[in-house]
């Protein structure tokens, strides 16, 4: 009997450990806010797919794609198209979209100690905004939606302050990473902000957006992978973050500051 009990104790064992062994791992670098608690809303879904997600969090824009493209991550998600084509011709980088989830309006806040109107914004005001082209172009391309700056026509997405032709109230653009400008906030009248980063800072460090970036106009963030990487878990991964489960959990924890692309 105890033999008995012995062998159906190791078949139990071994089987186990092979359904343990069966579950795909991904590994996937993000931006902490909103893209890291999006996946792990996610982590739940995939499991029930098979799918173990580790989650990689990153506090800038260079390395979840240069380790992407080493094969030390098997996607990432925090940029949009236009940041990931300009990355790939900079870098000679091999990364393509899997799909979009979400995208996130840029804003423009105000220094809290003075909370400037865009109507109230004074002659030689100072503006942070991002310091990559793409982003530094949007963040341009809003301030000129609001009548602050006019851009040269064929400035595009790839616009920077050597591109503004009309400037009436001779706004000073100043140029940050675009991890560091919620924390220029303080120390110039206003900034123009990536909703994650003003997300990551908290109202209580940047306030409210006193304009938002359409998200008609605003690009989408992405799953980005290295090109020619088909495998189906990563399919899974994209179908889940679209899935109606987090579109809901995304609309309920960010309101407008994150938009589905669902």
């Amino acid at each position: 009997m105890k033999k008995i009990f012995a062998l159906v104790l190791a078949i139990a064992l071994i089987a186990a450990v092979g359904c343990a062994s069966a579950a795909t791992k991904l590994v996937v670098g993000a931006s902490s806010t909103p893209h890291a608690e999006i996946l792990e809303a996610a982590k739940p879904l995939l499991e029930e797919k098979g799918i173990e997600l580790e989650i990689v969090v990153f506090d800038d824009y260079v390395q979840p794609n240069l380790q992407l493209e080493s094969g030390d991550l098997d996607a990432n998600y925090f940029q949009h198209i236009p940041y990931l084509e300009s990355f790939n011709a900079d870098n000679g980088t091999h990364l393509v979209s899997a799909g979009a989830v979400h995208y996130e309006p840029m804003g423009i806040y105000t220094n809290q100690s003075k909370l400037y109107t865009i109507d109230t914004i004074p002659d030689g005001a100072v503006i942070a905004v991002p310091n990559d082209p793409t982003n530094e172009a949007r963040a341009l391309n809003l301030l000129e939606a609001q009548g602050l700056i006019k851009l040269e026509v064929a400035a595009g997405q790839t616009a920077t302050k050597l591109d503004i032709a009309e400037n009436p109230k001779n706004i000073d653009i100043q140029e940050f990473e675009a991890a560091a400008v919620p924390r220029m906030l303080a120390d110039v009248d206003l900034a123009v902000i990536n909703s994650n980063y003003a997300l990551q800072a908290g109202v209580e460090v940047v306030g409210t957006a006193i304009a938002v970036e359409s998200p008609e106009i605003a690009y989408p963030n992405i799953i980005a992978i290295r090109e020619g990487d088909d495998r189906e878990e990563l399919k899974t991964l994209v179908e889940v973050l679209q899935s109606d489960a987090i579109v809901s959990f995304i609309q309920e924890t960010y309101g407008t500051s994150v938009v589905p692309t669902k």
